[in-house]
């Protein structure tokens, strides 16, 4: 069984491109040669920034013949139906055979495929691919029609068994397969052939290119920490930037050097980032001090010197970046310095949607949520608003400008030179966490206070524009945004309800305005008597809040009277029905963002959903504590038996009922009983109430569960012995009651109806 091997060899592959084009290479090929017939063993991708290279072990030598028998049309059939059979099948009529059955006799077309050999079906598949290679931007050159993502130069392929090594016949766009390649760029020797994987492999080592992605990546980061070892420092991890040097070189060569004294003074972030975006430079810190004071990069060659003249180079180039970084730095801290207020003045003019306002609208919206917030999470309410209205200035600073990646961490500097509390300056940082799902969420009671009310304001205000996520869409990220609400509140234990509060004051300062809709009305009713009416017709949607803020600062003006009270009453009826809809359909968004988060911890959706249908969903924490708890119970014996005995009961009694156009709620009485079994789940209901209700008002679900499970053993026994429907109507009514009480006390834990099984 042959070996294939496969190198695209081109100009240099984006570094951001590869390991997807890695995978795709893999899979397009071994998908087209399954397809065609062969089979394979294994097979494995590689990239460097000039290659994309492919090894299949164990191919089959040649695919297997084919012979497939169609059944047709009968033989008296419409000619126009025999034609049809004979193109799809692509035989004439002579080759056709005739065969009787039962209705008479019918044509059957017998196509037989001879199998292939490898090189054959290498060619033909590995030409597709390159020609249908889904690069995500990709470019012509020359006078051919083959698109690359840089001009490919030579193509490799060759399949080697005991005989030796045979280069499949390929040719495109006047590139032909052969069996020789080139190693590195510059300190290659030349053009190479080889015979197999393992001789590649090898060749191309000794021609200065590792070829596997995890070894350079190992090599670049022993060698990075090996020299700051030797300086009494130590390497900045980031595994980003690891993956993106390593597919930059193809023979990494790590270089060590150090930050001028007059940039050592800048913030460890700004020299991070600043070498990170521009020179693709690791940072190197003293663990002494803290401070950010060399720099770790990566050469693509071995210099006769060392490196010491790349190292010159790299050292001028970072110093005319850092120069820029100590500019923007000091500029921003005499504003900072001075208040902020040049910021917060700039940001009336920065938009931040067309319908929802400038920066500055938002930060008003902003800080109020997080006052009313505050007292919720555990957070001075004039620190929360303070935090707010500053959280968001350093968006006009110099730095951000240069890195948005920035934000927030400046903002925590600039907060503490303007002279802001730690937490305060904190909550500027932290504010915009969690940013994805592998960033935690802050825990100071500030900083919680304002993520919310940021993350909350953002949902609100495109919902109350309708500009919600759709299918797959999302681009003002508010799948993220959600989300973000959840494990604020989750990781924090806040008990808030959102649906009942935050919500509403939110939305309403949307559609009105800063003040709440109440806030505006009350302010006005002593005003009304005196001023002119003025008809403003019959609002029938949440367009009318335009018209109505408009006659709100009429009024607050003193110019004119808004109709009438009932006109206005009128159009805040209308408002809030628009206001209940929008709230209960983003209350069910951040549900549905739930229930990923907690499918991701082992919680089963149809256990959220038994929960979901209980008083309280808007409460979070709550809502997890019971579901955490329910999941517990259903995982055991007990609780799966519960469900089965709970579902018969609700059954049976849902189906009397329905009969019988009654509710069986009036109270089952003990006196009745004729069973000791009926008597013993009187008892053990009797019990389980009296744990269930008091644990349920201290919201302690577990015992609740547990007292619910324990219910599993009377009722199992109860189905067992007594028959519900008894001919004796006294009996029956009290048995259906007694089932009642069973449904009652399990459906106050949670909605069993909508639990699977």
């Amino acid at each position: 069984m042959p070996d294939l091997l496969i190198e695209l060899f081109s100009e240099e592959i984006p570094a951001r491109m590869q390991a997807r084009a890695r995978d795709d290479l893999r899979k397009l090929m071994t998908d087209g040669l399954v397809e065609a017939g062969l089979t394979y063993a294994s097979a494995g991708a590689f990239s460097t920034p000039r290659r994309l290279v492919l090894s299949v072990e164990g191919l089959t030598a040649e695919s297997r013949a084919v012979r497939e028998e169609r059944k047709g049309p009968s033989t008296s059939a419409p000619a126009q139906a025999v034609e049809g059979f004979l193109r799809s099948t692509g035989l004439t009529l002579d080759q056709l055979e005739r065969r009787a059955d039962k209705k008479g006799e019918t044509f059957y077309a017998v196509v037989e495929k001879p199998g292939r050999v490898a090189a054959e079906i290498v060619a033909e598949v590995l030409e597709a691919v390159i020609r249908n290679f889904p690069w995500p931007k990709s470019m012509r050159w020359g006078s051919g029609s083959l698109r690359w993502v840089r001009p490919l130069q030579s193509i490799l392929c060759i399949l080697t068994d005991e005989g030796g090594a045979h280069v499949v016949p390929l040719e495109i766009d006047g590139i032909r397969a052969g069996i020789a390649t080139e190693g590195h760029r510059f300190m290659g020797n030349g053009r190479f052939t080889v015979t197999g994987f393992d001789d590649y492999a090898v060749k191309l080592k000794r021609a200065k290119v590792v070829l596997d992605t995890a070894e350079r990546e190992a090599s670049i980061w022993q060698g990075a920490q090996n020299l700051a070892f030797a300086a009494g420092m130590e390497v900045v991890p980031d595994a980003g930037l690891l993956t993106e040097v390593a597919g930059l070189v193809e023979w990494p060569v790590p270089l060590m050097g150090r930050i001028g004294e007059a940039f050592l003074g800048l913030p460890p972030e700004v020299l991070q980032t600043s070498m990170k975006e521009h020179q693709k430079f690791f940072s190197v810190r003293n663990p002494k001090t803290g401070r950010i004071e060399g720099f770790v990069t990566v050469a693509n060659i071995e210099a006769a010197d060392g490196g010491e003249v790349i190292l010159k180079g790299n050292q001028k180039v970072l110093a005319a970046r850092l120069s820029d970084a100590k500019f923007f730095w000091e500029n921003d801290l005499r504003v900072a310095k001075a208040g902020m207020g040049d910021w917060a003045e700039g940001l009336k003019s920065v938009t931040f949607q067309a319908k929802l306002g400038s920066q500055a609208d938002r930060i008003e919206r902003i800080a109020a949520l997080a006052r009313e917030i505050a007292p919720l999470v555990g957070a001075d309410a004039d620190d929360a608003e303070r935090a707010a209205r500053i959280a968001k200035l350093d968006l006009r600073s110099a730095m951000v400008g240069e890195f948005p990646e920035l934000q927030g961490v400046m903002g925590r500097y600039y907060a503490l030179e303007a002279g802001q509390k730690s937490a305060v300056a904190d909550a500027a940082r932290d504010h915009w966490r969690p940013k994805g799902e592998s960033d935690g969420v802050p825990t100071e009671p500030v900083s919680v206070a304002v993520a919310l009310a940021d993350k909350i304001d953002t949902l609100t205000g495109f919902w109350a524009i309708d500009e919600k996520p759709t299918g797959s869409k999302d681009p003002f990220a508010l799948r993220r945004a959600a989300l973000g609400v959840v494990r604020l509140v989750l990781g924090n234990g806040v008990r808030m309800r959102i649906e009942g509060g935050c919500l509403t004051d939110a939305f309403l300062r949307h559609l009105v305005g800063g003040e709440t809709f109440l806030e505006k009305i009350s302010s006005q009713t002593g005003q009304m008597a005196e001023l002119n009416a003025k008809d403003i017709g019959e609002p029938t949607s949440l367009e009318n809040f335009a018209q109505m803020r408009a006659l709100v600062e009429d009024v607050q003006r003193g110019e004119r009277l808004v109709e009438q009270s009932k006109s206005l009453t009128r159009l805040a009826e209308n408002a809030f029905d628009k206001l209940t809809t929008m709230r209960a359909d983003l209350l069910s968004f951040f549900h549905d963002r739930l229930k990923v988060y907690l499918k991701d911890q082992g919680i089963r959706h149809d256990i959220i959903d038994a929960c979901l249908a209980m008083p309280g969903s808007d409460d979070l924490t709550l809502l997890v504590k019971r579901a955490e708890a329910l999941a517990a119970v259903m995982k055991t014996e007990d609780g799966a038996n519960l469900l089965q005995g709970f579902k018969r009961a609700n059954n049976i009694l849902s189906q009397a009922e329905a009969k019988d156009g009654v509710e069986y709620s009036f109270g089952a009485d003990p006196k009745f009983a004729e069973t000791d079994e009926e008597r013993a789940l009187f008892a053990a209901l009797d019990k389980a109430e009296a744990v269930i209700t008091p644990a349920m008002a201290a919201e302690d679900f577990p015992r609740a569960m547990a007292a619910m499970a324990a219910l599993r053993t009377p009722i199992d026994a109860f189905f067992t012995a007594v028959q519900v429907n008894s001919d004796n109507q006294i009996v029956r009514r009290n048995r259906l009651n007694l089932l009642h009480r069973i449904r009652t006390i399990c459906s106050g834990v949670a909605d069993l109806t909508s639990i699977d099984g």
